[in-house]
């Protein structure tokens, strides 16, 4: 077990380097992972049971202690990042599948690498882990309603697969893994030190499925805009995301503090790509290039959050201000 928690340690640290190579690998060999088309909806499957199986009952109090940042913080994640996606494509001139992959990965709950980004910036880990989990438990009901409402002028929206896709490969699995947690407490504890690694490497194989189903695809005239777009669409949801933390200081000064700032940012910025390649791939089953956004936001967004929690940090560290910062300020210079 120690082999497997050293091995997760070191993907985790490389990540983002090992889904580069990983995607140019099923970019040049499709067959690496093309066969893993009809089964991404279960290695989904096996990350939210993971990520169900680290969850108590404490994080759902955590959700009652501070109900109106975790609200608020997932009403601005369904809020910025669908409307956001919509006006890129206005913007843009995306049009048909192009624009239906990019807002469906804008319509997703956010994903489980913003945890890591919190917690390397010194946020506020408890309530991104509770905005994180309340916008996943959403995500069967949230996704189907936002695309319904924002990509039916592109195509007729299956929200009735979306609905079940979604609570199959999301909803169920994350409260069996809850329910294992609750019934076996401590005993599941050497599995759980084996869930970073299993689902890091089920992420990469849906990544590499869309990349090895869409290789002809992926840097053609219809999706030559897609990695910009999708690269503006998670830096403006930063900036959003923060800008918003900060209007909620102004008015819930003691709620919405330096490390909840940092913790809301990188929530609102940051998608379950991988939920969004999988339901691409069954529910437009038919139109694989809509899974096209969600791979490339996939790799984008692990990129751009190391940076920024990296900046922040080292911002942090330069001008001494402290994790539990009331406005992130300088501290004044003693004369």
């Amino acid at each position: 077990m120690q082999a497997i928690q050293r091995f997760g340690s070191w993907l985790t640290k490389w990540f983002t380097l090992v889904v580069i190579v990983w995607a140019l690998l099923n970019f040049f060999v499709p067959e690496t992972s093309a066969w893993a088309k009809s089964y991404t909806n279960i290695f989904l499957s096996i990350v939210l049971f993971g990520m169900g199986m680290t969850l108590s009952l404490n994080d759902f109090k955590r959700i009652i202690k501070m109900p109106l940042m975790v609200i608020l913080g997932t009403v601005a994640h369904y809020l910025i990042m669908p409307l956001l996606a919509v006006a890129l494509c206005k913007l843009f001139q995306l049009d048909g599948m192009v624009a239906v992959g990019v807002i469906l990965v804008g319509c997703c709950p956010s994903g489980t690498s913003s945890n890591v980004m919190s917690f390397l910036s010194r946020g506020d880990v408890a309530l991104d882990v509770s905005i994180g989990l309340l916008s996943t438990l959403l995500a069967p009901i949230m996704v189907p309603v936002l695309m319904s409402g924002l990509a039916s002028q592109y195509v007729d929206i299956p929200a009735g697969d979306l609905f079940k896709t979604a609570l199959e490969v999301v909803l169920i699995p994350v409260v069996l893994g809850i329910t294992v947690h609750t019934v076996f407490g401590e005993k599941v504890s050497t599995i759980t030190t084996a869930l970073p690694a299993v689902s890091q490497i089920a992420i990469l194989v849906i990544i590499g499925t869309v990349v090895a189903v869409n290789n002809e695809k992926l840097f053609t005239r219809e999706t030559a805009l897609i990695l910009p777009v999708v690269m503006l669409h998670n830096l403006c949801g930063y900036a959003l995301g923060y800008l918003f933390s900060r209007a909620m200081f102004k008015l819930y000064p003691s709620g919405f503090r330096y490390a909840q700032q940092k913790a809301i940012t990188f929530e609102v910025g940051m998608q379950d790509s991988a939920l969004g390649a999988t339901l691409a791939l069954h529910a437009f089953a038919a139109h694989p290039v809509v899974a096209i956004p969600s791979t490339f936001f996939s790799v984008w967004h692990n990129i751009s959050g190391s940076v920024l929690a990296s900046w922040w940090r080292r911002r942090d560290d330069k001008y001494q201000i402290p994790a539990d910062s009331h406005d992130g300020k300088r501290p004044a210079k003693v004369a």
